[in-house]
């Protein structure tokens, strides 16, 4: 800390002195230069600043225009201390692979427009005409005022926009008009779901296999450098955490291992939105250091900032200063400086440049910089190979099979909710024999077991809504699909529901006194198991078409008390009014199959006597309590449907997730292909 501190003081005192009126340097752009002949290699920021005036491998064109060209030109010293932040790189343990090398890409775009509806008070247009570039290796930094269009723009050139916007305008990438293809680039949202039941070297190992072909031996490697790029060697190992009583990882760490799954494809673009947010001072400036570093292996960098200090503000390449959607300036962040200070706001010395800026384009500082010729060129980005269905439905089973047995809160703790309540039930309806007398009651506590147990399973919606909420996260940037969530979370959660159904039918079974046979007790284990298989998809669907706890649990708490209603227990089936109550409801409650193909289990081939002579069947016992079929294969019809529902449910999941995913892609597609075609 000290050594930072150190270099902090010197780098103040630089910025200080370049920023003052005397000594600003001119208004032309300037590229970041590194120490002679390291060009090819990471930069080092604990090299001694004190370099002298070299050549360096870039140039500036002449008359003041952008040039993306290589050339020489000569630098002050002063310059290039500024340029290279003078801040050590943090610590990688001994033997640390450094992150590979990338062949990285151009970005550029002409005349960006953004129009949302309703997104602004007075004018839709969000980004209005915007002009600029990033290049390999370097960082490009979008700032302004809040609600001034950064995200919006980030999110425009990286193709991540929301159905309802609208683009106009032109995006580059390596001189040409296209799409950037799954693996050339990632993209950090604000705020990311991790899952903190799983080690950092854990969550990104299977993020690796998810987004990345080839044996799972392979990715190791891989994660180990992202592990190593974003400084992470000493919390791989820790929970993320953040719920269930789990101590979670620091912001700044959590915001690094959202960083690092997505440099396991080796993107050549990296968006990230916001890489500062909730950091304090210190982890923020280590946090640009390892972004910093990471440009050296060629990666293209474009994020955006509210504010920065002085110290990470010397680290940028490049700024776009946005103010209520206009580009206000573009161009070196040097250059930045002389081009205030031309317009009559000079930065006062000891005062962050960054906080100088925002504070002068709240103003009527309109003046709008158009920088967007000489567009570099370069090979077109092909798309990288991804793992197969297989592979994904497989590791998506297991990690969550892993996330069941580390998250208490969320799943034993269900299990002991399940177990004390068929506990309840089963005392209180207890000690009832095998009479005729007994038929009504009995029926009353399979109804009350069958009712209550699936109404409790509302208790897992929060489990749901957040495996939906990774599920969008890893599906925006293309790690997972519908199919492969789906079938990955049916696989996992049939262990459990299967540990609930057989440990709470056993406790009632048997503290009711049903039929002591072993093939009506595996009846009732797979009948309740198929139960919660379709409150499971139910739940599912509504989770997916609400994407919040609070109206989820409304929705599903309002639909389990009309399809009790309709099950056929308050009012026998055939009673109920027609319309509305007989059909549609109580065909479509699970209540009523269930419990249907329970009680022909128990009672079908069961005779109670009536006096000495005269004995009266199951069926007729129970038909006028509950409308049963007399056939003795009508249980496992019962069954079947419950299953038929089970899958119905989960086709509607998967038509709403791929809908929802289809229609964000069309309409971008749809958008992207206008403006390319009118422009």
């Amino acid at each position: 800390m000290e050594e930072i501190q150190s270099q902090s003081d010197h780098y103040r005192s630089s910025s200080s002195s370049a920023s003052s009126p005397a000594s600003r340097v001119p208004a032309f752009n300037f590229f970041y230069l590194r120490k002679p002949g390291s060009l090819g290699q990471p930069i080092s920021f604990e090299d001694s600043p004190e370099w002298e005036d070299t050549d360096a491998d870039m140039r500036v064109e002449e008359g003041g225009g952008d040039s993306i060209n290589a050339a020489t030109t000569s630098v002050s010293p002063s310059l290039s201390k500024l340029n290279s932040g003078s801040l050590p790189s943090p610590h990688l343990p001994e033997g640390a692979a450094v992150a590979s090398k990338i062949a990285g890409a151009s970005v550029a775009w002409k005349d960006l427009t953004v129009t949302i509806e309703g997104k602004r008070k007075y004018s839709d247009n969000v980004v209005k005409g915007s002009n600029g570039y990033a290049l390999p290796g370097t960082m490009t930094v979008i700032m302004g005022p809040a609600k001034s269009g950064k995200s919006t723009l980030l999110r425009a050139i990286a193709g991540r926009l929301p159905p309802a916007a609208k683009m106009y305008g032109e995006i580059f990438v390596n001189g040409a008009r296209m799409h950037m293809p799954y693996g050339s680039y990632g993209f950090v949202d604000l705020e990311t779901t991790l899952i903190g039941s799983l080690t950092v070297r854990e969550y990104l190992y299977y993020s690796a296999v998810l987004q990345l072909p080839g044996f799972f031996s392979q990715k190791k490697s891989v994660v180990e450098e992202a592990i190593h790029a974003m400084s992470l060697g000493d919390f791989a190992n820790k929970l993320i955490g953040g719920h269930c009583f789990m101590k979670g990882l620091p912001s700044g760490e959590r915001r690094r291992v959202a960083i690092a799954r997505e440099l396991m494809m080796r993107p050549q673009i990296l968006f990230i939105d916001e890489p500062l947010y909730h950091l304090d001072s210190v982890s923020a400036l280590l946090m640009m250091v390892t972004l910093k570093k990471l440009t050296s292996t060629g990666c293209t960098l474009i994020f955006t900032l509210n504010q920065s200090s002085t110290e990470v503000f010397g680290l940028f390449d490049r700024i776009c200063l946005l103010s209520n959607g206009n580009t206000l300036f573009f161009g070196e962040t040097l250059a930045c400086l002389q081009h205030f200070s031309n317009a009559g706001f000079p930065c006062p010395i000891m005062q962050s440049p960054s906080d100088h800026f925002l504070r002068a384009i709240n103003t009527d500082f309109d003046r709008i910089i158009a920088m967007c010729k000489n567009w570099q060129e370069g090979p077109l980005l092909k798309s990288k190979g991804k793992a197969s269905n297989a592979t994904r439905i497989a590791v998506l089973t297991w990690r969550s099979l892993l996330i069941m047995s580390r998250e208490f809160k969320y799943y034993w703790l269900r299990l002991i909710l399940y177990m004390l309540l068929t506990l309840c039930i089963g005392t209180i309806f207890s000690g009832l024999g095998h009479s005729l007398s007994s038929v009504v009651t009995r029926v009353a506590a399979i109804f009350v077991f069958v009712s209550f147990t699936s109404l409790l399973s509302i208790a897992g919606v929060p489990v749901l809504m957040k495996e939906i909420k990774i599920y969008a996260s890893e599906e925006s940037n293309q790690h997972s699909g519908a199919l492969a969530f789906l079938f990955g979370q049916l696989l996992s959660s049939i262990p459990f529901l299967f540990l609930i159904s057989i440990s709470s039918s056993l406790v009632f079974y048997f503290l009711i006194g049903l039929r002591d046979e072993f093939s009506l007790l595996m009846y009732f284990v797979l009948n309740f198991f198929m139960c919660l298989l379709v409150n499971e998809g139910l739940m599912l669907a509504v989770v997916s078409l609400w994407k919040n706890i609070f109206q989820s649990v409304l929705t599903l708490v309002t639909i389990h008390v009309v399809l009790m209603l309709a099950a056929g227990y308050f009012r026998i089936r055939s009673k109920l009014p027609g319309p509305v109550w007989t059909h549609p409801l109580s065909y479509i409650a699970f209540h009523t199959y269930s419990i249907q193909g329970l009680l022909e289990n128990e009672y079908l081939g069961v005779n109670f006597a009536i006096g000495q002579v005269r004995n009266i069947s199951g069926f007729q016992a129970l038909h006028s309590a509950y409308d049963i079929s007399p056939r003795s294969n009508a249980k496992w019809e019962n069954v079947l449907v419950l299953f038929l529902m089970a899958v119905g449910y989960r086709i509607l999941v998967f038509v709403l997730l791929h809908f929802y995913a289809r229609k964000n892609v069309s309409l971008h597609r749809l958008f992207r292909g206008k403006h390319n075609s009118t422009a």
